[in-house]
């Protein structure tokens, strides 16, 4: 018997419609103008880390893409129960995540890589076991690859360096981070 169902055939013309268009028009449906800020700013990071901007353009739609199909969904209830207690655990992880690099931000000289790279390494797997039924290994790829560039540690090295060319716009994602936690975003 063909079993066909309008929902699951309206998500995937919608994850598909997205994977296609993700540019700063669109994501504005789905992101909020503190995150965006922060995304351009690691996208700055990214271009002067690699001196690569197609690089860099890449990992930054690769997290946007990854972002809005998340956010659909959520929004579409695909996310079986056991999977919204990972999705807490995440939303847990990457708060961590945030305190701890608003933390090493404040206080000079307090810089662990091996601390944040974990935690970034820790909301990537997070994230790829809440995903691992619903996006496909192109998706999965994605994640890995953003998840794998932010976490190298000679890249957050060079973000934290006190009196580093990286440092304006770190105070930036700082501040992002800030009033996301406060908000309750993350």
């Amino acid at each position: 018997m063909d079993h066909f169902n309008s929902k699951d055939t309206a998500l995937k013309v919608q994850k598909k419609i997205l994977s296609s268009m993700a540019t700063k028009a669109s994501v504005q449906l789905f992101i909020d103008d503190t995150t965006s800020e922060i995304l351009d700013e690691l996208y700055r990071v990214s271009k002067e880390y690699t001196g690569n901007k197609v690089e860099a353009h890449k990992v930054l739609k690769d997290l946007i893409k990854i972002a809005v199909k998340i956010g659909l969904l959520f929004r579409n209830n695909r996310f079986s129960t056991e999977e919204l207690l990972l999705a807490q655990d995440f939303k847990k992880k990457l708060h961590q995540g945030a305190m701890t690099a608003i933390s090493f931000y404040e206080v000079d000289f307090t810089f662990e890589k091996t601390v944040m790279s974990e935690l970034l390494t820790g909301c990537r797997d997070l994230l790829l076991k809440l995903v691992n039924s619903h996006l496909t290994p192109k998706s999965h790829g994605r994640i890995n690859h953003v998840f794998n560039h932010y976490a190298d540690p000679e890249l957050l090295t060079r973000l934290y360096q006190p009196d580093g060319p990286f440092r304006n716009h770190l105070v930036h994602i700082c501040k992002g981070l800030n009033k996301l936690i406060e908000d309750g975003t993350i």
